[in-house]
C-alpha cells in the first residue's frame, strides 16, 4: 500500500478525481512539453460525462495557461485502465502532434498511466485488515502506531497540516452564506443551521453541530475552496466533522486527533488498495461509504475503543453504504453530494457508538465488506457511476450553466 499522504491530499475542490487529478496531470504534461504551441485534450468516460460540472476543463486550462487548449469530450468512449481517462496532445506551430500522453485520475487526486514512472512507492507490506490486526495484536500496538512504524517521520507534520486545513474549511463554511455556483440555485445552509443550533436546547445542540460541520466543508468544496480529500473531495466533510465534534465533546489533545487521522488514513488506504475510492469506478459507496468507514474508525479510537472495535466500526460504516450510487445533478458536487456528507457523518458516529457497546465481535469482517463493495460497484450499471446519466441526475435536471 502507498502512503496515507495520498488519502489526505490538500487542494481545491470540487472533485479530487475530476479537478485535482486532471490539474496535476496537466501540470506534469506542461513541464515536459514546454515548447508546445497549443494543446489538445481529450476527456473520456466519466471524466467527460461530468467534466463540465466538476470544472475539469477549467482546471486543465488554468494549468496549461497561457497556451490555448482544445477540448474533445468522449463520454461514451473508455480507455482500458479506468473510467476517468485523459489524452494530452502537444501541438507545434504547424498543428502537428509532437507528444501524446494517456493518463488516468483514479481518485483522491492521484494520477497514473500504463508506465511505472507514476507508480507510488509502496510503504506498507501488509495489504489486508486481517493481516494488520494480527500484526497489531501480536505486538500490542494500535493502528496509529502501525502507521507510524511504516511511514516516514514527517507523517505527523502532514497530518498536522491536513487537520489545520480541515478546521479552516469548517470555519469558512460556517461563516459563509449565499448561493452555490453552477446554476442549481442551491443555498449554503451550514451557517444558518449552526446559528439555529446555537440558540437551541442542550440536547439539540449536542446532536446538531455535527451535520453543520459536514455541510460547511462540503459547501466549501462545492465552491472550489481549499479542502483535504478524505478520501475524496466529494466526501471531504465527513471525517473533519466527526473529528471536530468528538474534539468538542470529549477531552482530547491535538496528538489524539493526529493519531485518529492516522487510523482513518489506514482504513482509507485499505479500501483504496483492495477496492476503490472512485465514484466513477464503484459509485458513491466508494467515496461517502469509505469516508464514513474512516470517520467511524477514528471516532471509535478517540472514544477509547480497542483495535477490534475500531475494525468493527469501520466495517459498519462501509457496509451500510453498499450500493450507494453516484448520480450528481448536472455533474455538480452539490445534489445529492452535500447532504450525503451530513448524513454519513451522523452514521459514522452511530457506528462508533454501536461498536463501543460491543466487544468487537461480528460475523462480516472489514476485508469481506471491502471485497463486496468492489464487486457491487463494478456490477452497478455505468449510469450510476458518476456519469450523471441515471438516478437523481436525470430525475432532477437543470439547464447547464457555467456561472462558476
Amino acid at each position: 500500500m502507498n502512503s496515507i499522504r495520498e488519502i489526505f491530499t490538500i487542494g481545491y475542490g470540487p472533485s479530487s478525481s475530476h479537478t485535482m487529478g486532471p490539474r496535476k496531470a496537466a501540470e506534469s504534461f506542461c513541464q515536459r512539453t514546454a515548447e508546445a504551441e497549443t494543446y489538445r485534450v481529450t476527456l473520456f468516460g466519466s471524466l467527460a460525462a461530468t467534466g463540465r460540472g466538476h470544472l475539469t476543463d477549467v482546471a486543465i486550462a488554468n494549468a496549461l495557461h497561457p497556451k490555448q487548449v482544445e477540448f474533445i469530450w468522449k463520454p461514451n468512449e473508455l480507455l482500458p485502465l479506468h473510467p476517468n481517462a485523459m489524452r494530452f496532445e502537444a501541438l507545434n506551430i504547424n498543428q502537428a502532434v509532437t507528444d501524446t500522453w494517456e493518463v488516468y485520475s483514479p481518485g483522491g487526486g492521484a494520477i497514473t498511466d500504463s508506465s511505472k514512472s507514476l507508480k507510488s512507492t509502496q510503504v506498507y507490506s501488509l495489504q489486508t485488515m486481517t493481516d494488520i490486526l494480527r500484526e497489531c495484536t501480536q505486538n500490542g500496538k494500535s493502528f496509529w502506531e502501525y502507521v507510524q512504524d511504516n511511514e516516514t517521520e514527517s507523517i505527523n507534520l502532514h497530518l498536522q497540516e491536513a487537520w489545520s486545513v480541515m478546521k479552516e474549511s469548517i470555519n469558512r463554511g460556517l461563516q459563509s452564506e449565499g448561493v452555490l455556483p453552477g446554476g442549481l440555485g442551491v443555498t449554503r445552509r451550514a451557517r444558518n443551521i449552526y446559528r439555529k443550533i446555537e440558540t437551541s436546547g442542550e440536547k439539540i445542540k449536542k446532536e446538531g453541530f455535527l451535520p453543520a460541520y459536514a455541510l460547511a466543508v462540503a459547501e466549501e468544496n462545492a465552491v472550489g475552496g481549499r479542502i483535504v480529500t478524505a478520501p475524496t473531495c466529494g466526501s471531504a466533510g465527513i471525517l473533519p466533522a466527526v473529528l471536530h465534534h468528538v474534539e468538542e465533546t470529549f477531552e482530547t489533545t491535538e496528538l489524539d486527533i493526529l493519531h485518529a487521522l492516522a487510523t482513518a488514513g489506514l482504513i482509507g488506504n485499505l479500501i483504496k488498495t483492495n477496492a476503490s475510492i472512485s465514484g466513477a469506478e464503484v459509485g458513491c459507496q466508494g467515496e461517502v461509504g469509505s469516508a464514513c468507514s474512516m470517520a467511524a474508525a477514528a471516532a471509535t479510537q478517540l472514544m477509547g475503543g480497542s483495535i477490534r472495535q475500531v475494525e468493527y466500526a469501520a466495517e459498519m460504516g462501509l457496509e451500510h453504504h453498499l450500493g450507494l450510487t453516484c448520480d450528481p445533478v448536472n455533474g455538480l458536487v452539490q445534489i445529492p453530494c452535500i447532504e450525503r456528507n451530513a448524513f454519513a457523518a451522523t452514521r459514522a458516529l452511530d457506528c462508533a457508538t454501536f461498536a463501543l457497546y460491543s466487544d468487537g465481535s461480528h460475523r462480516i469482517s472489514f476485508d469481506e465488506v471491502v471485497r463486496v463493495m468492489a464487486k457491487t460497484g463494478r456490477d452497478l450499471p455505468h449510469v450510476y457511476r458518476e456519469t450523471a446519466e441515471g438516478g437523481l441526475a436525470i430525475v432532477y435536471r437543470f439547464p447547464p450553466s457555467r456561472s462558476q
